[in-house]
């Protein structure tokens, strides 16, 4: 598969490694990818993606959509998104669970920006809990040169207190730019 072969190459040249793997329980979940603080993220993470053979969805500006990069992103996994207008994503996402009942990753960024935000929006959570799916932890460790998967979270439905789990692991991330990053 040629999206292996490149990432094996992006991983070797820029001395990446992979940490962990889907185990074959978590193949249908909720990914998390953060800290997100650099376009960078997506390479290496779909990398990383690719090389874990991850059944990998993730959603994007459907303005990145248009040709020449909306055919190969779609390829790649993209679900746009329109951030203009509410459009009940979180609805969405559980449907798009229900009628696909094979293995589906869909990775979600909850910071929803690159920049530094002090709150995540917590729509991934309400899918994983509507899809009765896991939340598990990808991430990025720039310091490290490390792409990999941390623990698997099952909503419990006190989302502080999960939220808290979450955000404590990626407290010990290093985005590209770490100001960015979780707090």
């Amino acid at each position: 598969m040629v999206g292996k072969f490149i990432s094996k190459l992006i991983f070797k040249v820029a001395g990446w490694r992979l940490e962990g793997n889907l185990t074959p329980e978590n193949r249908r979940c909720v990914m998390v990818a953060a800290p997100h603080t650099s376009n960078w993220d997506f390479i290496y993470a779909r990398a990383a993606f690719y090389l874990m053979g991850a059944p990998i969805k993730y959603t994007i500006k459907k303005e990145f959509m248009k040709f020449p990069f909306g055919p190969l992103l779609k390829a790649m996994g993209a679900i746009p998104i329109d951030r203009a207008r509410n459009t009940r994503m979180v609805d969405a996402m559980i449907k798009m669970f229900e009628e696909n009942p094979g293995d589906i990753c869909v990775m979600v960024t909850p910071e929803g920006t690159r920049k530094y935000q002090p709150r995540w929006r917590r729509g991934f959570y309400y899918v994983a809990q509507g899809a009765n799916v896991p939340i598990v932890l990808g991430y990025l460790d720039y310091a490290k040169k490390e792409a990999g998967i941390g623990p698997t979270i099952i909503p419990t439905g006190d989302i502080e207190a999960d939220m808290e789990k979450i955000l404590a692991f990626y407290r010990t991330k290093t985005g590209k730019f770490p100001e960015q990053g979780v707090r």
